[in-house]
């Protein structure tokens, strides 16, 4: 997987926007915590946060606050079904690796309209 990341100075939420754009993104890593998990507490299931990353108009942000140990990231996004979502993610040995997945709140719908 090629990653092409280019940072604009834009600060909302405090998370700098990033143009990101994932190509040859087809492959994700899902671990059995992280895949019952935002079913659990979110009712997001897997193949849904997947989906949001094939959305032609997400918006993809570098957080820097949770990125101590590895590069953290957050898209949002719109499943098939346009159910939009915010969800937290890494990249790891060329896989996305999703940590969360949940709706998103009233706030983030505007970033992401």
């Amino acid at each position: 997987m090629v990653i092409v990341v280019e940072a604009i100075n834009y600060q909302m939420y405090n998370m700098v926007y990033t143009k990101m754009i994932l190509l040859n993104l087809v492959k994700f890593e899902w671990d059995r915590g992280n895949y019952d998990k935002n079913w659990k507490r979110h009712r997001v299931m897997y193949f849904e946060a997947e989906e949001a990353f094939f959305d032609d108009n997400k918006k993809i942000f570098e957080d820097p606050h949770h990125s101590k140990a590895e590069k953290r990231y957050i898209l949002l996004g719109r499943t098939v079904t346009k159910r939009a979502l915010f969800i937290v993610f890494t990249i790891r040995d060329n896989l996305v690796r999703v940590i969360s997945a949940r709706d998103l709140n009233k706030k983030e719908q505007k970033l992401l309209n």
